[in-house]
């Protein structure tokens, strides 16, 4: 009998027997309102016809409501079940029930022509019962979109492909995306326990390497606050991502999405998140944002457009 995702037990197996974590009431500036409106359902009906899951959706984005009424979503490829079970993370964990579907980079790029997107934000689940972690659907899904929707920008938020032969990272950066994001999405001292499948150091060299294959491609990364790290954790990550050369930042609030998952350690106040903002800055990032609502794709095409304006600035091409 087939999982239902909907029921959170059957969702996070690995999580039902972990005790549950006390959820606080969340402070005013992060309140957002319910997704409604016509954009919203316009959105999602495109998302239903072409049998698109996003991550907005499947990770309970809290600014679903504001990104789909404007028409934009992060589609999320290689289906819905991820092979890591992160504990800060809603998408459903486990072994994935499909291989593959080679149709769907076909049907991304329908959706993307269809929604009229400027930019667009593809990412993933986990997928490492894949030899190379489906390195070659991401260029694939690339590809697709250029030939679909050849005046969209592409950012790609990719796993880490830990368990593949380097070229696999070589296959995407060859499809040329504009923007290559892979999120470290915590301070080394809390992967054991915030992201236990993954290395810290791996991630960064990944990053670092993206830079040597293709220096003019941008380099993006984030992390959560608030899951239990200080802020002198938060600024050597900063130093080690300057050290990759990476170019745009995004820090955002964790939110816990069930009982089961990471507790919430405390919620950042918007006053940190701009101290956060001006160290980055001051570091030699090209783009920051650093807010309680900030997530990887939030606002990623106006950020995009930002991001090579300021690297024409640095040029003194502006």
């Amino acid at each position: 009998m087939p999982r239902d995702l909907k029921i959170p037990a059957e969702r996070h197996p690995e999580k039902a027997r972990r005790p549950d974590n006390p959820q606080p009431k969340k402070p005013a500036w992060i309140r957002v309102k319910a997704p409604v409106g016509e954009g919203y359902k316009a959105t999602a009906s495109i998302m239903r016809e072409h049998r698109l899951v996003t991550v907005c959706e499947e990770a309970g984005c809290p600014n679903v409501g504001e990104c789909w009424s404007q028409g934009h979503a992060t589609m999320m490829i290689m289906g819905e079940v991820c092979t890591r079970a992160c504990t800060f993370c809603n998408i459903a964990t486990g072994k994935p029930p499909e291989a593959l579907d080679v149709f769907e980079p076909g049907r991304v790029a329908d959706a993307v022509q269809k929604l009229g997107l400027k930019h667009v934000v593809i990412t993933s689940v986990d997928r490492d019962d894949v030899e190379d972690g489906g390195a070659e659907h991401f260029a694939q899904t690339i590809r697709a979109i250029r030939k679909r929707a050849p005046d969209t920008t592409i950012e790609i938020l990719t796993p880490d492909f830990i368990r593949c032969a380097p070229e696999a990272l070589e296959v995407v950066v060859a499809a040329r995306p504009d923007v290559f994001n892979h999120n470290l999405e915590t301070v080394p001292g809390l992967y054991p326990e915030v992201r236990p499948g993954a290395r810290y150091f791996h991630s960064l060299r990944l990053l670092q390497r993206v830079k040597e294959l293709d220096p003019s491609m941008f380099t993006k990364s984030g992390i959560m606050v608030g899951l239990g790290e200080d802020r002198q954790a938060v600024m050597q990550v900063m130093e080690d991502m300057r050290a990759a050369d990476i170019d745009f930042l995004t820090i955002g609030q964790y939110l816990q999405p069930t009982p089961k998952h990471h507790a919430v350690d405390r919620f950042v106040t918007p006053e940190e998140f701009a101290g956060y903002e001006k160290a980055a800055y001051g570091k030699g990032f090209l783009m920051v944002s650093a807010t309680p609502l900030t997530r990887s794709s939030y606002h990623a095409g106006d950020d995009f457009a930002r991001l090579r304006a300021a690297r024409l600035q640095r040029l003194g091409q502006a």
